[in-house]
């Protein structure tokens, strides 16, 4: 095959056959195509005097996707109404079994019928409304989610509710509460987070508080290099891992600076 002119060499490009010769379109082929046409034509045709085309103007044409995009938008906005009404009623999920739960929480007493899969994060944030724990991965990499259960330490998004049959549980809300500070007065430990500045955007403070606080009662505040290990478990993306050590040895010292 000649991809290019060569020099002393004349291409002569093949003449096309006409129609009916050897080589020529086959007739079937040429048959559709002109079938093709024709339906073409008759499409876009308005000569029948019994066929009405609407003329829509560009007004009408904007006025009614505009509706339409209304529309569709409804069915979202009534399934969200309806799961809030389902959790201000605190019915349970369904699709699964569920069980009779009861927890104390923060010194409170609650008795819940949750569905066997749903997690403890769950449970606080969307049945309980205690939004302080936070939910970060999701997967139990990240420490936000961090709770106390029975005094010890636990990431709430791996566990299920029904494993706290009886439990007590102390979130960021009761943190206070718990170590008997007087009412409205902060936790130590939230109060070293405030003098040093441990926190920027804020979303992992409460997971960090939570295994602080477990790291302070463990004894794991020996050195800032066991602190630092005994709190790897949660993850600051802002960077203020030296702050935080800071705050925990502040709290483990009993506040002084």
């Amino acid at each position: 095959m000649i991809h290019g002119p060569v020099r002393g060499v004349q291409v002569r490009m093949p003449i096309p056959p006409a129609k009916g010769a050897a080589g020529s379109i086959p007739p079937s082929v040429s048959h559709r195509s002109r079938r093709r046409e024709d339906l073409m034509s008759a499409e876009i045709s308005n000569d029948d005097p019994d066929v009405e085309v609407p003329e829509v103007s560009r007004r009408g044409f904007l006025s009614t996707t505009a509706a339409g995009g209304v529309a569709a938008g409804v069915l979202p906005s009534s399934l969200a109404a309806g799961r809030a009404d389902a959790s201000a009623g605190r019915a349970a999920p369904s699709g699964g079994q569920s069980s009779a739960l009861s927890v104390t929480v923060n010194g409170r007493r609650h008795q819940v019928t949750v569905d066997n899969r749903t997690s403890l994060l769950d449970l606080l944030r969307e049945r309980l409304a205690l939004t302080g724990t936070k939910k970060g991965c999701d997967q139990g990499a990240c420490g936000a989610c961090t709770v106390l259960v029975d005094d010890r330490r636990v990431n709430a998004c791996l566990t299920l509710a029904v494993r706290c049959e009886g439990a007590e549980v102390t979130t960021i809300e009761g943190l206070a509460a718990q170590d008997g500070e007087r009412d409205g007065e902060l936790h130590a430990l939230q109060r070293a987070f405030i003098e040093q500045d441990a926190f920027q955007c804020g979303y992992c403070t409460p997971g960090q508080i939570m295994s602080g606080v477990a790291c302070i009662r463990e004894g794991h505040t020996g050195s800032r290099e066991e602190i630092r290990e005994w709190m790897s478990g949660n993850i600051c993306r802002c960077g203020c891992y030296v702050k935080i050590v800071n705050a925990v040895e502040q709290a483990a010292r009993g506040g002084r600076d």
